[in-house]
């Protein structure tokens, strides 16, 4: 019994049973009137004290450790290998009872966690569900209402049949685009899509991205710049297409919720093999309740604005997945009426 704890255990049991039978003994001698015989009172309380440490030592302790074993091979069954507390106990170095204990605790806190985790994504799922059909149900109803008035004699009429069919294809092409959304974030998430991996000039392709939107800038009178001119190519490894992808869109987002007249900057630090990349407006912001849920599909800060400024909605989503891919984060820091930073980071070729 090398195990202190369960040891002192055992021999306080032990201890307990001797007394209670020395006692016994005791009461019969005077209850009987017999002459109290101490010596024979030591002797039985020490015979009983041998044989209850005997029992307790080779039936207790091997009945308690197979019943501990019984209960971790039930729990295998309907747990994961990983989560089962080790069944190789040695009584030199912990108490098996304590253990088993503890890991039971362990096990009840992760599976309240798992379940408040599965309510989430309960939760998650329906608001999915909803998002989904709101952003679909209204361009095909515009498109039912403009294909129905032409059916009731719009097509003959020349002010709105041309008028009506443009509409329709634009309520058309806002579906593909969802949907083709929607296909790149799953394809992303199941890794189905495989990046295609090159080694280019990231700072060409920053000018290059902000040349492209620099006439959408110019409506809104925003002003798109390089934080810093680097002189000489800036290589990075990644999917050029897909940082494309990114670079356009937190862009685009940023000129959609700027301000009059603001400024949209790229950024970018150099730190051992990486290139730290920011993306900063002095836009209209974001208030902290958002930010947790801001790269979540279909998510809009302000459901009215975003619909009216475009956009499906999933922008973000790409955005978050496409970096993931690359085996780096994204973070987003935004102050209401100061602006917002989006900062991500790309492995350098050196």
């Amino acid at each position: 019994m090398k195990n202190q704890k369960t040891a002192t255990v055992v021999i306080l049991l032990s201890v307990l049973n001797a007394f209670l039978c020395a006692a016994a003994l005791v009461t019969w001698q005077l209850s009987s009137s017999a002459a109290f015989d101490l010596a024979l009172v030591l002797i039985l309380f020490f015979a009983f004290f041998v044989i209850s440490f005997l029992v307790l030592y080779f039936i207790y302790s091997p009945f308690i450790f197979n019943k501990i074993k019984n209960v971790q091979s039930d729990l295998s069954k309907i747990l994961p290998q990983n989560e089962i507390p080790d069944t190789k106990f040695q009584l030199d170095e912990i108490d098996p009872i304590t253990q088993l204990d503890l890991e039971v605790k362990k096990i009840t806190i992760a599976r309240q966690k798992e379940l408040e985790h599965l309510k989430n994504v309960d939760s998650y799922r329906k608001e999915y569900l909803g998002n989904v059909s709101h952003e679909l149900k209204t361009p095909v109803f515009n498109i039912q209402g403009y294909v129905s008035t032409l059916i009731d004699g719009g097509l003959n009429d020349p002010n709105i049949n041309l008028d009506y069919l443009k509409r329709a294809d634009k309520s058309i092409e806002r579906i593909i685009h969802i949907i083709d959304d929607l296909e790149t974030i799953t394809q992303l998430e199941t890794g189905s899509l495989e990046l295609e991996f090159e080694k280019y000039d990231f700072s060409a392709q920053c000018r290059d991205v902000l040349e492209q939107l620099d006439m959408i800038a110019k409506k809104k009178n925003i002003t798109l710049s390089l934080a810093k001119k680097f002189d000489k190519p800036l290589i990075v490894s990644a999917d050029k297409f897909r940082i494309r992808q990114v670079l356009v869109n937190l862009i685009t987002n940023s000129i959609k919720y700027g301000k009059e007249g603001g400024v949209t900057e790229i950024g970018f630090s150099l730190y051992n093999d990486e290139v730290i990349v920011e993306i900063k407006d002095n836009g209209i912001g974001i208030s902290p309740e958002h930010l947790p849920r801001l790269f979540e599909r279909f998510y809009r800060v302000d459901k009215g604005r975003s619909r009216e400024q475009g956009g499906t909605g999933l922008g973000l989503a790409i955005v978050k997945h496409i970096i993931e891919a690359h085996q780096k984060s994204i973070s987003v820091k935004s102050k209401v009426n100061e602006g917002t930073v989006f900062t991500f980071t790309l492995n350098r070729f050196i």
